[in-house]
């Protein structure tokens, strides 16, 4: 089962350790960790998002455990996103930096890849990607892909969606 969790870190050395060893401990698959840094809660906490996979049974201890490290959670629920997407991305998608290219889809806090597939034939050749996108709703999922859009053509990817998508 996939799971979305938000909690909240002191801002001291240590905390995100803290909040992992849990997941760790009841085999719990992290998936993406969203963490927030330059932002803060009106609590002078930091925000963090978890998307995590593991049994439904764990689910409370996990939480049980967060919240014996001084760690609050603020949500827990089945992942919240309902849209998703297979684009390939074909160009030289390593040089140019894959890594940023997530990120800027990550970081909309709305949608995020949580699947990547890479060719690299060779040094100087093309490469391509294989990137899945998830998103909250359709119309997200849209702004996902013009942000991917913008990226691409900063970045001289050929960006190809299915048949039946238009960015």
């Amino acid at each position: 089962m996939r799971v979305s969790m938000d909690i909240e870190l002191k801002d001291v050395p240590g905390q995100m350790l803290l909040a992992l060893q849990p997941l760790s401990e009841c085999k719990a698959n992290l998936i993406t960790v969203v963490h927030h840094h330059q932002k803060r809660t009106p609590r002078k906490t930091v925000p963090v998002k978890l998307i995590l996979e593991t049994r439904p049974e764990s689910i409370e201890t996990i939480k049980a455990k967060l919240e014996e490290n001084g760690i609050r959670v603020v949500r827990v629920g089945e992942h919240r996103f309902r849209e998703s997407i297979n684009v390939v991305l074909i160009g030289h998608v390593v040089h140019t930096g894959i890594q940023d290219t997530i990120d800027e889809i990550d970081r909309t806090g709305f949608a995020e890849v949580v699947d990547l597939s890479l060719s690299m034939p060779g040094i100087n050749m093309l490469s391509s990607a294989l990137m899945k996108i998830d998103a909250v709703g359709k119309e997200d999922l849209q702004k996902a892909l013009a942000i991917l859009k913008e990226v691409s053509t900063k970045k001289d990817l050929l960006m190809v969606l299915p048949i039946d998508i238009q960015a």
